[in-house]
């Protein structure tokens, strides 16, 4: 199957895809999880009405109607299974560091976002896609045909990345906005404030929102492996500064580790999804990982 997508390699999706035919706990019990979980249940839609008949709960009963026709009618709901997933993608100018792999942060999690994206659609659920950096550069509201899948991917392949970042406040910014309760998916580098950001996240499940957070990192940003003298460029603010590494090595690395660890145990605090991942590793296989960790809770 020839996609002719750059971030939806039919190789990768097929993995992905096979994962839900033959454990039916990966893909589709991701889904049917995230459903049985949060959803069941919460949201019902009007279908239609229908005549009172004794032994109706009275607290259907449509005043509106009876005031109208003169005649006792109950409202009668569907359950409203399908999610609503808002992707929200960080694309600032730290998105585009790449040391010795093959892709940029912002493409792994292009990737990843059109991976996801593919599944929630086939499964009928509404998905959308935010790109931000100190603003909101793209603000796609979530929605599940076909052609809207389609408008998606060709927004992705024109993504450019961006200056600096401001990842609190455009969370806080999208929790006041969204009024139904959805499953928002972050892909950051997370590199801001990170009792900011965690104040940004507490927001959405403030407003009982299911997330999930995809920490993405190059593996060199991880284990620090330069060696000789380098010069460092912020892809943000473009500031140069040159430096041995085997000075600030031990240093960094501890740095990076309570990084990380604060938003992993502040998430788990928060019962928010927090997956951290760098670009060597094969992001379907990462995804698949997740989704069959998922399944299983």
């Amino acid at each position: 199957m020839d996609t002719g997508y750059r971030f939806l390699e039919p190789e990768a999706l097929a993995r992905v895809k096979n994962l839900s035919l033959v454990a039916r706990g990966v893909v589709e019990g991701f889904i049917s999880g995230l459903h049985a979980s949060p959803y069941k249940g919460f949201s019902v839609e009007f279908a239609e009405h229908r005549e009172y008949v004794p032994g109706d709960d009275p607290r259907h009963l449509d005043y509106k109607m009876l005031a109208r026709t003169e005649r006792l009618y109950i409202k009668q709901y569907e359950e409203e299974t399908n999610m609503r997933v808002q992707i929200l993608l960080d694309t600032s100018g730290s998105m585009n560091y790449r040391h010795e792999a093959k892709i940029t942060k912002l493409e792994y999690a292009c990737y990843l976002t059109a991976v996801l994206s593919y599944l929630m659609v086939r499964q009928q659920d509404s998905v959308g896609l935010t790109t931000f950096d100190t603003e909101m550069r793209l603000d796609m509201p979530a929605r599940s045909s076909p052609r809207h899948f389609n408008e998606m991917m060709r927004q992705l392949e024109a993504l450019q990345p961006g200056g600096e970042t401001d990842i609190a406040a455009t969370l806080h910014r999208l929790a006041n906005r969204f009024k139904r309760r959805c499953l928002i998916v972050l892909m950051s580098d997370l590199y801001d404030d990170p009792e900011e950001v965690m104040r940004g996240l507490h927001h959405f499940r403030h407003r009982r929102h299911e997330v999930i957070v995809f920490h993405i990192f190059d593996k060199a940003e991880l284990d620090f492996s330069f060696k000789d003298t380098i010069a460092f460029h912020d892809l943000e603010t473009d500031e140069r500064i040159q430096i041995d590494p085997a000075y600030v090595r031990d240093a960094y690395l501890e740095q990076i580790r309570d990084f990380t660890e604060t938003y992993r145990r502040q998430c788990a605090e928060s019962q928010i999804d927090y997956i951290m991942t760098d670009t060597s590793t094969p992001y379907d296989f990462m995804l698949s990982r997740y989704l069959a960790k998922r399944s299983q809770l």
